[in-house]
């Protein structure tokens, strides 16, 4: 097949998006293995047909050497560069959440900095009993549930590293970004074949749902569980009796002392705050700033295209972008309105009446610590800055609202020994000190990247060795040369 050009391929983007924005009805009966009467690589119309094919997949990549493994993950590399802004577009014209240029630049990060077959070190031990090595191999299938936040980034950087740890893999995507996440399987697959692999290598359904979902989770040749989502689906996981690595959701708390560069500050909050309009689980969510520095982090943040809000719009607001919903056994909870999710803030302030620009690129208010705001993630531009006295209550009401999800925490400030007390005290997987969210995941920072943070099980960062299970071969009395 000739590879598309981007011409080509833009021209079935809107074809597909057209399709499926155009009614209800249409977008239930749309058709995801295929789009303008191309056939994607790897998906298929049911669950059961796409783990037998990962499968089959699983036994292609076992007979590959490393080298053939890596020559797979670096054309994936090439063809994510290629083709970053077309996924982007898709995205964003599918979910309808988040920023065209930074979801380009998300994957421009996969391509770069997800870790290839160079993660999967083999060790050895020797000693007067002979010799032992200790080799990570991989599970087999793994079956893989992506969500609509980060949707091709996911699949495409959760097939990287289970590639390279020499699985096949099978995905489930979320049913709000299934031609995304479908696109970006159908890549692999073409990465696969020019580097001389097999036809398919990772597998999807074009009709995800939680039956398939189910099918996945108690299907007998699935071994390993990934899910990045939210913790419902988490919790799913995790209850199916399978090894699972589960990335749940976070509510990643921010400090800034009054040691901080308050400026710097100010714009490093609003720029990872809005990055992709805040749909990253690591972005900025609540800002505990000291009383004595609160009015000049503020004007700082007005500065880097940020608007202020009433503490009577705040309440305004959160009416629409929180929804009250009644739960099996009666009892009512707020959820976030799927509506304002990972929209602009320009949009989402034109429903209380205020008409801005697009230079807005962040809402900010005053609030108590018990507001809605800063209780609840939203994943979209809006950022409560609740006052604090001393860093004893910042760290206290920090952890309070990240509430033990241990995923992400920031802190601006000079002084080490406050650093290192809210540190210690949140025990997240990623900890950004002096500089925006992003970093965390070596997006202007150093270290590997990912999309798949594992907080409650325990993996953190997750790479290619993260996909593997120890295996150890001992050579008794022998073999040891000293």
């Amino acid at each position: 097949m000739a590879q598309l050009t981007e011409h080509d391929i833009k021209e079935i983007v809107a074809k597909v998006i057209g399709a499926m924005q155009s009614s209800p009805e249409a977008k239930k009966t749309w058709d995801a293995t295929q789009y303008g009467g191309r056939k994607f690589i790897g998906v298929y119309e049911d669950m059961k047909s796409a783990i037998d094919a990962a499968n089959n997949g699983y036994k292609a990549v076992r007979a590959m050497s490393v080298e053939e493994r890596e020559r797979i993950i670096t054309e994936i590399r090439k063809l994510t560069r290629e083709e970053a802004h077309i996924m982007a577009e898709m995205g964003v014209a599918e979910t309808g959440m988040g920023k065209v240029e930074h979801k380009r630049l998300k994957h421009l990060l996969v391509a770069d900095k997800t870790p290839g077959t160079e993660d999967i070190v083999s060790t050895a031990k020797t000693g007067d009993s002979g010799l032992t090595l200790i080799e990570m191999a991989p599970f087999g299938v793994v079956g893989a549930i992506t969500p609509s936040t980060n949707p091709s980034e996911t699949v495409i950087c959760n097939s990287i590293g289970m590639i390279a740890a020499g699985n096949g893999v099978v995905f489930n995507p979320h049913p709000n970004a299934i031609a995304t996440s479908n696109y970006a399987v159908d890549l692999v697959n073409r990465a696969c074949r020019a580097a001389g692999g097999p036809e398919v290598l990772v597998c999807s359904t074009g009709k995800p749902t939680m039956e398939s979902a189910a099918i996945m989770q108690s299907h007998p040749l699935i071994k390993l569980l990934v899910c990045t989502g939210g913790p419902g689906v988490v919790k799913a996981v995790l209850s199916s009796g399978k090894k699972a690595i589960g990335a749940g959701a976070g509510n990643p708390p921010v400090i800034v002392d009054d040691t901080a560069d308050i400026m710097k500050a100010a714009k490093d909050i609003i720029d990872g705050c809005t990055f992709d309009n805040n749909l990253p689980c690591i972005a900025e969510k609540e800002v505990f700033a000291f009383d004595n520095i609160a009015d000049r982090l503020i004007d700082g943040m007005k500065r880097a295209g940020a608007y202020q809000i009433t503490a009577a719009q705040a309440d305004e607001l959160a009416k629409i972008v929180l929804v009250e919903k009644t739960k099996k056994d009666g009892t009512k909870t707020k959820i976030v309105n799927r509506d304002c999710v990972g929209r602009d803030a320009d949009v989402i302030l034109a429903k209380i009446g205020v008409n801005v620009g697009k230079e807005i690129r962040c809402i900010i208010c005053e609030t108590d610590f018990m507001h809605d705001f800063v209780q609840e993630e939203l994943m979209m531009p809006i950022l409560p800055i609740v006052r604090v006295s001393n860093i004893d209550e910042a760290i206290d009401l920090a952890c309070k609202a990240e509430a033990g999800r241990r995923h992400t925490a920031h802190m601006h400030s000079k002084n080490i020994d406050n650093l290192s007390r809210f540190a210690r005290a949140v025990e997240t997987t990623i900890f950004v000190k002096n500089a925006p969210s992003y970093a965390g995941i070596g997006f202007g920072g150093e270290g590997h990247t990912t999309f798949t943070i594992a907080g409650p099980t325990g993996e953190g960062i997750t790479s290619a060795r993260s996909f593997t299970r120890q295996r150890r071969c001992v050579m008794a009395d022998s073999f040891r040369i000293i």
